[in-house]
């Protein structure tokens, strides 16, 4: 990348520093309400999309586990329960601050034994190659500023025979779905953002970056340029919501 390239801040065409600076505060601004909000504009919905995405990954006792844009931890809350005390999780974020919301909600409710906290860019992870059983990524991929070189680097840090799980919002399938999601998007999560979490910018970049965000398809083809094999993806909640998965081979 060169200083004088530009990259997407949701509909804003901004210097690639800069989006990292931006991300940063949106998040830093979201932190404390991130999970009600979740819960809120999604309905609930989230919770399963991140059991199905859990599900899918097919992790066995004794995994070692790199969760990427890890936030308040909901992913690795599940994959706790199945490493067992053999197996490791590390959470990774950029943001000190959903790094440390995700770390005290998870050990308030007894999950410390397996878990570890490092806060890095999904583009330069700080891990020795082939390292991790399995990587997931769940709605962290669209703030990322180069998807490309991230995608490349989570490669590196995976054994051979081992899956990339990304969970991410994506394009809606189902006909005139498309309609009422934006209708909903645009309209009503930036004011839910306004009046629950008293930041209706932060939950309008949110919304765009989904819109600037691959489509299924285009997401799939950056993973195996990446290197990634076998890749597929599941269409969750009419395409809303997409998983896709790639081994390493």
């Amino acid at each position: 990348m060169k200083e004088h390239e530009t990259t997407d801040f949701g509909f804003e065409k901004v210097p690639l520093q800069e989006k990292k600076r931006r991300v940063y505060q949106v998040f830093e601004s979201v932190a404390p309400n991130y999970n009600l909000m979740n819960d809120v504009m999604s309905f609930g919905i989230h919770r399963l999309w991140k059991r199905y995405a859990v599900g899918i990954s097919r992790v066995k006792s004794g995994f070692q586990i790199l969760d990427v844009a890890g936030g308040t931890g909901d992913l690795a809350r599940l994959y706790a329960r199945q490493v067992g005390d053999n197996g490791r999780i590390v959470v990774c974020d950029i943001n000190r601050d959903m790094l440390t919301t995700g770390r005290d909600q998870l050990l308030n409710n007894g999950f410390c034994k397996n878990i570890v906290y490092t806060q890095a860019d999904a583009e330069r992870l700080p891990f020795a190659p082939n390292t991790f059983d399995l990587i997931s990524m769940a709605f962290g991929l669209r703030n990322v500023t180069d998807k490309q070189q991230a995608l490349s680097s989570m490669y590196e840090k995976l054994k051979y025979g081992c899956a990339l799980v990304v969970l991410e919002f994506s394009r809606p399938v189902l006909p005139m779905l498309g309609e009422v999601y934006d209708r909903y998007s645009y309209q009503l999560i930036p004011l839910m953002g306004k009046y629950i979490a008293g930041d209706e910018q932060s939950y309008r970049y949110l919304v765009e970056s989904i819109r600037m965000h691959p489509d299924q398809n285009t997401l799939k083809k950056m993973m195996e340029q990446a290197g990634f094999a076998r890749v597929e993806y599941h269409n969750l909640t009419g395409g809303i919501v997409a998983i896709h998965k790639g081994y390493k081979i």
